[in-house]
Order: C-alpha cells, then structure tokens, then sequence
C-alpha cells in the first residue's frame, strides 16, 4: 500500500514538473458580449429573407377503376349505383421553398419540388398573394429548377462564392418548413464536397446540421453576412424530422445549372465516356499518385478512345482542378459543356502523362418517359453499351434498345412492356441504337409490330 501511494505520489510531481509533454491551451479570459447590446444577425439575413418564397406544386394523378368495382353484384352489396360518378383522379400536393435570383421573377427551386407538376403556385413572404408560375427548366441530375412568375421589381438574393468555404463557417437556412410558414434556423458548415450520398447523379454537397426540414427543399442557405452559398436539398433522417445531417447544393453550381436553364431550357453536360472507380488501399500501391479516378474501361468512338486514354489509367487532374477520387472527375467534366477542350493529367505505367480532349454531349438515349409522349407514351429507353452488357450479362450478339422504366397504367404499360425489355426490331427496321426508333416510327405508320428480346425470347408487342 505504501509503495502505491508512493508511486501515485511521484507520477502526480512529474505531471505538476511539466515532465509530460501534454500540450496546454492558453489562459483564456471569459467575457460578456458588450453591455446593453443583443448579438443579432437579423440585418444580415432580412434582406435574404425577403427573396425566399413559398411553393407549392399539385399534380393530377390517373386512377384506375379495379374491375372488380364494375361488377353489379359488387356495387348492388356496397350501395355503388351506376348513377353515381366514382373518382378517376386524385390530386397529390407538395410543398416547398424557392429563392428569387432576378427582379424579373426567375425563381430556383428544387427539381423534386415541382417535378411532373401539373399546376405551380408562388406566395411571396409576407403576402397571402398567389402566383401561377412557370417551369422554364428542369434537370434531375442536380435536382435543381428553375420557375418563373410575371412580376417585377422583385427583391433577388446576393449570391456567395461556394469555392471560399470553410467548414465551421456560420450558415443560416431559410424556408418554409412543414408548411408552417417562413423561418429561419442558424448551424454550421459541417463538411464540403460531400458526395456518395445517393440523392443525385451528380453531388458537391455542403452538409450543415442548420435544421432543414420538410418544405425547406428549394430553400436558401446563406451565410453571416446574408449571401446565398446553398439550395437546401435533403435531410438524412430516419423520422422524417432533422437529425441535424442536411444537405445543401452549392450556389456555384446552381448558377451554372440555372443559367443554362434560363437560357437554353436544359443543361448539356461534358462526356468523356470512361467507366470510373476509386483507389482503395491495394490499388494505390501500385500508383505513385494516391488520389484519382482510376479508368476501368473506355467505350468505343467516345472522347476518352479518341484521346488515347486506357483501362488502368489514374486521372488525377481536369485543367487546373485536382482529381482525388470517381466523383470529382464526374463532377468535373460535367460541369464543362460539350465542345470544349481540357486537359487530362493522369498516371500510366508510373508516369506522369497529360492529354488535349475535346468532350462530347452526354448521351441522350432515353426516348419517351414520364408524362412526354415519344415512341410510347410512359416508357424510358436507353441504347445498350458494353458496360450494361457486363453488368446485366447480355450477350454481345444482341443489339437493341433496352426498356429502363415503364410508368404503371401508362401506354406503354397497357402495351406490354416491362423493364428489362431489349427492342431488337420494329416491323422490318432491326433496331441498334435510340435514332433507329424515330426512323422506324416515320417509316411505319398505323399499328406496328415492335419485336423484344425478354430474358432470352421473343416476344411481339403492337404498338401505334
């Protein structure tokens, strides 16, 4: 016992020597914020409250009549005369917030806000006023929107610069949460660049744990001095309520993104046509750089074939823009439009290579989808490439179209098709890529037979 309390005793006097090389903050005064005065941002933020408004979007959804409901029977036992009209159609509501960014009325938005929208109203803060506006574009892949109400001299946000983030910075978000009406909630700038997250094609986010909830969507995230940084966008949660995990897409996008939305109606995105993977802890030993996007496989007749790019090559640079993994090179060359040169820096053999490539539009192979009446009406394709040959096990000698999605109790749901489907051929037409369809469509008119290959065999569908 008494050597223990010597051995405490001893290990006590070295800590109080300094003998530890514990690394000690400095003394630090605590003080009160300046007598008689409140520690307000309501200045900094009021101006940026004034350009958040309300939106609410409503969508006429068609509902089938099960025909179980026609039997006589069925509706003489429930009290269902014929006489009375039975509901065809029901009404499905959203709502969310938006930020003026001209005074002309130029609204951005969520995408999922207002997607399929039959019918879009605008409430500015402050005003039980309503206004119809319109949808000028739409792009899912960064799940932003752009609207557009007939008035002037409205009060439009000052933008940030996303790029001069720091996290720790003091954010606020502004919207309209659970429709309860326009709020204000302040946190932090948790991360940035936040990607893999799963909500869209293409992700920067900044996380921030200020409270976005429900109806927050479209909203403004601006920081200490009131200048937008970021569109709130999703929430993680498992309640539906914050959990303090939002996520906000950065104003720098934005405006890329709504400036080719205003004025061309969609946005065009930079293709190289590389399949793409990250370093894990093997590969990058056998790489000098250990950050990149490294080339798993490169189509046919594409930017990356022409420039000489191969499966193996580790893309570590666009430009100026340095490349640490998959989602930065994705992000990267599709915030370039089509048409424009830029130079690759990547690591071959051990070696430090740079190449000139000329990127192309992004593929648009689906035809038809949604509520867009194209070859039939519903129905979502895309060309096969050799890649989806792989993951799905296709054989190479099948050529088609391949059916990606079927909207339920649309045409082409009514038709036949199913996900899954390949298009070989449509009457005498054999069917290669997504333009073989239209040609098909001009040449044959009336009621044409449409051949698929359906997990090995054929089936014909008839379509007009």
């Amino acid at each position: 016992m008494k050597k223990m309390i010597l051995i405490s005793t001893v290990l006590a006097a070295s800590l109080m020597a300094g003998q530890i090389g514990f690394k000690e903050a400095p003394r630090a005064e605590r003080v009160m914020p300046e007598s008689g005065k409140i520690l307000s941002f309501n200045d900094a933020i009021r101006e940026a409250s004034e350009c958040v408004v309300n939106v609410s979007a409503k969508k006429r959804i068609r509902q089938n009549i099960p025909p179980a409901f026609m039997d006589p029977f069925f509706r003489q036992f429930f009290n269902m005369p014929y006489g009375r009209a039975m509901p065809r159609e029901r009404i499905q509501s959203s709502l969310g917030s938006g930020v003026i960014v001209t005074s002309d009325g130029y609204i951005v938005t969520n995408n999922h806000v207002v997607a399929d929208a039959d019918e879009v109203r605008v409430t500015l803060p402050g005003s039980t006023k309503e206004y119809d506006a319109k949808v000028i574009g739409t792009d899912p892949k960064t799940d932003i929107a752009v609207i557009k109400i007939e008035a002037d001299n409205l009060p439009a946000i000052e933008m940030g610069d996303s790029d001069r983030l720091k996290t720790g910075d003091l954010v606020f978000a502004i919207g309209n949460p659970f429709g309860v009406g326009e709020s204000v909630s302040q946190g932090i700038v948790s991360a940035l660049g936040k990607d893999s997250v799963g909500i869209n094609q293409y992700e920067n986010f900044i996380q921030t744990d200020a409270a976005i909830n429900p109806g927050n969507s479209g909203g403004a995230l601006v920081d200490s001095r009131g200048a937008l940084i970021g569109i709130n966008s999703a929430i993680i949660t498992r309640s539906g309520a914050n959990n303090g995990i939002g996520f906000a897409i950065p104003v720098n996008m934005v405006k890329r993104v709504a400036t080719q939305l205003i004025e061309h109606g969609k946005v065009e995105y930079g293709y190289l046509g590389v399949s793409i993977g990250n370093l894990d802890n093997e590969l990058k030993k056998v790489y000098r750089h250990k950050e990149g996007a490294v080339i798993l496989d490169v189509e046919k007749g594409t930017p990356a074939m022409k420039a000489g790019l191969r499966r193996g090559d580790l893309i570590v640079r666009v430009d100026d823009t340095p490349i640490k993994d998959a989602s930065d090179l994705k992000n990267a060359i599709g915030s370039v439009p089509p048409g424009k040169e830029v130079t690759l820096t990547f690591e071959r053999n051990r070696k430090t290579k740079s190449v000139s490539v000329t990127l192309a539009k992004f593929p648009d192979s689906r035809i038809g989808g949604g509520d867009e009446k194209g070859f039939v009406e519903g129905l979502a394709l895309q060309t096969l490439t050799e890649q989806m040959r792989r993951q799905m096990g296709i054989p190479e000698d099948i050529e088609g179209v391949i059916v990606t999605d079927v909207k339920p109790e649309s045409a082409a749901d009514k038709a036949g098709f199913m996900p899954g489907d390949i298009i070989i051929q449509i009457e005498d037409t054999m069917i290669k890529k997504a333009g073989d369809i239209e040609k098909a469509m001009k040449k044959y008119p009336g009621d044409k037979r449409v051949y698929v290959n359906r997990r090995g065999m054929i089936k014909i569908l008839v379509v007009r």
